[in-house]
């Protein structure tokens, strides 16, 4: 009898031991994420770390203002020329909410980088209306870099991305986020933590502070920054972080919740640096099976 409990015990140890390590396994190769969609690479050599429904096309709100900023920076407008805000720029916008008075002026690299650091959305659509031939060969312009990227499954049809058709994949913008990474002014500006615009005719300023909580926080492991949200698209985050020894592309699109972009960027670097996948809320999980749903409806 004591023979077979012996043997009982070590069959019981060693199946503790394999679902352990099976467990470890499956910890190692993917993460817990609120995010509907996202995709995970390692920008050295392309790697996909991890990626969920990365091929599902939906809207990506303030994103595409990464592709705004590359069109501008490919012209190679002057970036000290003044640019004047006027009633146009606030109808292309709907109206939207903008503290920018109508009829200032400000130079073209601060109207760049407060469209980036603070998504001002009256910058973006002034960006867009002051290009060669117009707003509309700015969004051919757009859309001619998308292609040239290889996203074969993104539209824009404004630069400021207040559009649920403004649309792409999680796979998609992790090719704009690496052609993103090529331009200097790009990180510096969307890693601005905070800045001040002096406007011209009239003379006033405005503060302006990063969306991104974690560059708000010093958190110099961003290298590249933008975020999103519209009730169409949520909650949406890209970025440029470093994590060890690895340049990492983190792309997180219709996250559930206000912080969820954030912890899913935390909870991807945690994966990253130790395996542990992390957790979710229960509700979060509710929203992405009502969100696939509504996706796949959409796409077919």
């Amino acid at each position: 009898m004591k023979k077979i409990s012996f043997i009982i015990l070590l069959i019981l140890i060693f199946s503790a031991t394999v679902q352990s390590a099976e467990k470890n396994q499956k910890n190692q190769k993917t993460v817990s994420l609120a995010s509907v969609s996202s995709m995970i690479i390692d920008l050295k050599n392309n790697t996909v770390l991890f990626e969920k429904n990365s091929n599902i096309v939906m809207p990506i709100a303030s994103l595409t203002k990464l592709m705004t900023a590359m069109v501008i920076l490919d012209a190679k407008l002057p970036l000290k020329e003044k640019i004047r805000f006027t009633k146009e720029d606030k109808n292309s916008i709907n109206n939207y909410f903008s503290r920018i008075r109508i009829g200032s002026e400000l130079s073209r690299a601060d109207v760049l980088r407060i469209a980036l650091m603070s998504s001002e959305n009256l910058a973006a659509s002034a960006l867009g209306r002051t290009y060669p031939g117009g707003t509309s060969a700015f969004i051919k312009a757009m859309n001619k870099k998308a292609k040239a990227l290889g996203m074969k499954k993104t539209r824009f049809v404004n630069s400021t991305g207040l559009s649920e058709k403004n649309v792409s994949t999680a796979s998609d913008l992790t090719k704009m986020v690496i052609a993103a990474t090529k331009y200097k002014l790009i990180k510096e500006y969307t890693t601005t933590k905070v800045y001040t615009a002096r406007f011209k005719k009239p003379r006033y300023v405005l503060g302006y502070t990063n969306t991104n909580v974690l560059v708000r926080a010093g958190h110099k492991d961003v290298k590249l920054s933008k975020t999103g949200y519209l009730d169409e698209a949520g909650r949406c985050l890209v970025m440029l972080r470093k994590v060890g020894n690895k340049d990492v592309i983190m792309v997180f699109l219709d996250s559930f919740g206000k912080r969820s972009p954030i912890g899913d960027a935390n909870r991807t670097k945690k994966w990253l640096q130790t395996g542990k996948r992390g957790k979710v809320a229960k509700a979060a999980s509710n929203y992405e099976r009502v969100k696939l749903a509504f996706y796949e409806k959409s796409n077919s």
